[in-house]
This record gives C-alpha cells, sequence and structure tokens, in this order.
C-alpha cells in the first residue's frame, strides 16, 4: 500500500525540526565526499595536462583548447545519451526513448540560459583577469571568491552558513592578503578584473545550484545544455580572432605526442566538467569555491615537489598554509554538520 506523502507531514513544523533539517541539509553526505575528492583530483589532472599543451608544445591558443574540451563533451553527452547510458534529468530512466534532437525540451535549455551566459561571462573575464598583474597578487585576489560566493548564495538560494563556516571562509581570505602581501601593487584596471572575474565565478556556481534544483536535470544534463549554447558562441569568437586558422598552421598539430595530450585534456576536461556540476549540486557552491583552494595549494605543492625552481617566501609558505588551515578547518565543519 503506497501512503500519501502529503498527507503524512505535518501541517506546521516546530522549531526543533526545522533545525534538524537545516543540520542535515548544512552536513556533508559520503557522496559529497567522493564528489569533492573527484573534483580535486580531476582538476590536477587536467592541469598537467593543459601544461603540457601549452608548455611543452607552447601551443598559445588556450580558446582553442577550451573548444575542443567543450565540443568533444558536447559529442561524449550526445553519444552515451544516444546509446542509452545515461539520462539527461532526475527522474527520466536510462532507457527511454527521446525524439527531440536536441535531446531536452526547448523550454528546458531556455531555463538554462542564465546559467549558460555566467559560464561565458566567466570564461572570457577569467581569460582577462591574468594580464597586467602578478601571479602572487592574482592568487590572491582570486581568493576573495569564496566571499562573493556566499553573498551570491544568499540573494540567489537564499543559503546561510554558520559561524564555524564563515570563521573558516575568514581564514582563507586572510591567508591570502599574507600570501601576497609583498606585492600589493594597485592596478585599479587590473584589480577590476579580477574582481569582476571573481564576481562572474561566484554567479556561476550559484546558478548551478540554483538552476539544477529547478530544471529538474541531473549533472549530465546541466553539461549538455551549458555546452549547447556555450559552443556556437565560442567557435564563432575563435573564429573572429582567427585562432582556428593560426591552429592549422601549427606545426605539432598532427604530433602525435601532442595529439595524445589534446586527447586526455578533453577527456579530463569532461570528468572535470561532470565533477564540477556534482559537486556544487551535491554540495553547494561555496564548497566548491573551497575546493577549487585546495586544488589550487594541492597542484602548488605538486608543482614544487615535480618541477622546483619556486623561491622560498615566508610570507607567502605562511598565507598558503593559513589557506590550506582555513579550507581543512571548512571540511570539518562540513562533515560535522556545523
Amino acid at each position: 500500500m503506497v501512503t500519501n506523502t502529503k498527507e503524512s507531514l505535518p501541517l506546521y513544523e516546530t522549531n526543533d525540526s526545522k533545525e534538524k533539517l537545516q543540520q542535515h541539509a548544512s552536513t556533508m553526505s559520503k557522496q559529497g565526499v567522493y564528489a569533492a575528492v573527484s573534483y580535486m583530483t580531476c582538476a590536477v589532472l587536467l592541469i598537467m595536462f593543459n601544461k603540457a599543451a601549452l608548455s611543452s608544445y607552447k601551443f598559445p591558443y588556450v580558446n582553442v583548447i577550451t573548444l575542443c574540451q567543450m565540443s568533444c563533451s558536447c559529442a561524449l553527452l550526445y553519444i552515451m545519451r544516444r546509446w542509452k547510458v545515461i539520462s539527461f534529468t532526475v527522474t527520466e530512466p536510462h532507457g527511454k526513448e527521446t525524439n527531440s534532437m536536441i535531446l531536452v525540451p526547448l523550454r528546458t535549455v531556455l531555463h538554462t540560459l542564465p546559467l549558460a551566459v555566467s559560464y561565458l561571462l566567466y570564461l572570457l573575464v577569467s581569460m582577462e583577469s591574468v594580464r597586467g598583474i602578478n601571479v602572487p597578487m592574482y592568487t590572491t585576489l582570486r581568493r576573495t571568491t569564496v566571499a562573493f560566493t556566499m553573498i551570491f548564495e544568499y540573494f540567489l538560494a537564499g543559503q546561510k552558513h554558520s559561524l564555524s563556516v564563515v570563521g573558516s571562509v575568514g581564514i582563507i581570505i586572510f591567508g591570502a592578503i599574507v600570501a601576497g602581501a609583498r606585492d600589493l601593487a594597485f592596478d585599479t584596471y587590473s584589480y577590476a578584473v579580477v574582481f569582476t572575474a571573481n564576481i562572474c565565478t561566484a554567479i556561476y556556481l550559484a546558478s548551478i545550484a540554483r538552476v539544477g534544483k529547478s530544471s529538474g536535470l541531473n549533472s549530465f544534463g546541466l553539461m549538455w545544455c551549458n555546452g549547447l549554447i556555450c559552443t556556437p558562441f565560442l567557435l564563432i569568437w575563435t573564429y573572429l580572432r582567427g585562432d582556428l586558422e593560426m591552429t592549422l598552421q601549427f606545426p605539432y598539430l598532427f604530433f602525435p605526442g601532442f595529439q595524445a595530450v589534446m586527447v586526455l585534456s578533453c577527456l579530463m576536461a569532461f570528468l572535470l566538467n561532470y565533477t564540477v556540476f556534482l559537486n556544487t549540486t551535491r554540495n553547494s557552491a561555496l564548497t566548491q569555491t573551497i575546493c577549487g583552494n585546495l586544488k589550487d595549494l594541492f597542484t602548488i605543492g605538486i608543482g614544487w615537489l615535480l618541477f622546483g625552481g619556486l623561491p622560498f617566501d615566508l610570507m607567502n609558505v605562511v598565507g598558503q598554509s593559513l589557506g590550506f588551515l582555513g579550507s581543512c578547518l571548512y571540511a570539518y565543519c562540513k562533515l560535522r554538520g556545523k
């Protein structure tokens, strides 16, 4: 016998029940932990493959790499959906047929338009933000994304955080300031662009959480709609810049090693995008931002161990350690449901 869930719910909620629901919502599940760890692993590996293409083979066209990654992602999603390996919605069975060429209803694609627009802005502004500013200061300013994410989570999704979580975020921002304290060379335009990139990143992550809940799409569906809208715009952009034409003249274009690196980069980008959507929808936009900070710390550590050549700076080490401490404190608060 199936009971009516609406009738079984109480007509009102007590304060105790509300507190239990909030505590349950703030606790990170095992699936959430797996999603966070998977994201950080994929992110570090993707950086290595991208570095191999950009540095080892000296391929200068970042937009073309992004276009290849997005196109491969759409192709893989299309094939897996047609072969009924995956579904695009939460309730849709894998074996369900679809007659639509775009595999999802048009109104659903339009519903994800804010997500796609925020992603395009995030891409374009992030590319511009690395110009005209040194790396330590860039890292310092980008770490403030966590504060913007908390603000946009509150206004877009009504998400509130405990004092422990706010304190851990404060430690991360303070650590970023300490790490870049020796490079405080003010540049109005560069600072404005980096802070704009932070805002775009925060809006993008908050949009994933909001659209993911309201559209009925799972992580694969969100990736598909995002790629469906963004890929044509990115193709036009790279064509107008002349990057596609110059790529055809790249001397290592048909070199097996370069092609292998590009294929691995595209596959890892697909997994990274999936884990970004999965981590943000399973956990939160703020958790995704914290994982990004942890990923940066691991990347710096691995790069120092493998490649060396980085000068020792006590202030930078102290700042990075504070950032790592704040990220670990945040993870502890989420695991404990605080």
